[in-house]
C-alpha cells in the first residue's frame, strides 16, 4: 500500500467551520428562547420553598401538639420544636425566621413570613406568605 492510499484510509473526518457555526447560531437562538422563561423562576421556587418548610413546620406542632395537648405558645417560638420534632427551624429563603402566632389570626396558629421586603404587608414577590394559604 502507498503512502497515499494509507493516509486517505485512515483521514479523520472533523467538522467543517460552516457546521460548527450553524451549531452555535442554533444554540444561541435555543438560549435566548429559554433564558427568559427561566429567570422568572426564581420568584417562584422561592414561594414553593416557603410552602414546603411551612408544611414542615406544621407537620411538627402538629406532632407537638399531640404530645402536650396544645401548641407552644408565642413566646415559647418555634425553637421549642428542636430537635425532638424538627431538626432545625430553617428560615425562609430571604434568611429571615418564620414568624408564629399562637393563637393565630387566622386560625388556632400561624406560621408566616413577610416575604422578600421583610415587612408585613407587601404585593407580588413581596407578598406575606403562611399557612392560611395552603390548601
Amino acid at each position: 500500500m502507498k503512502f497515499g492510499q494509507l493516509h486517505r484510509k485512515y483521514r479523520v473526518q472533523g467538522f467543517t467551520l460552516i457546521e460548527l457555526m450553524v451549531v452555535v447560531v442554533i444554540l444561541g437562538v435555543l438560549a435566548a428562547m429559554v433564558v427568559p422563561r427561566v429567570m422568572d423562576r426564581p420568584d417562584q421556587a422561592r414561594v414553593v420553598k416557603v410552602q414546603q418548610d411551612i408544611r414542615a413546620i406544621q407537620s411538627a406542632l402538629d406532632l407537638y401538639k399531640l404530645d402536650n395537648y396544645k401548641y407552644p405558645t408565642t413566646d415559647q417560638e418555634l425553637s421549642v420544636l428542636i430537635p425532638k420534632y424538627i431538626k432545625s427551624v430553617p428560615k425562609d429563603p430571604w434568611g429571615n425566621k418564620y414568624r408564629y402566632l399562637s393563637p393565630g389570626v387566622h386560625g388556632p396558629i400561624d406560621i408566616f413570613t413577610y416575604g422578600a421586603d421583610n415587612l408585613k404587608g407587601g404585593v407580588d414577590a413581596d407578598k406575606d406568605i403562611g399557612n392560611w394559604e395552603l390548601d
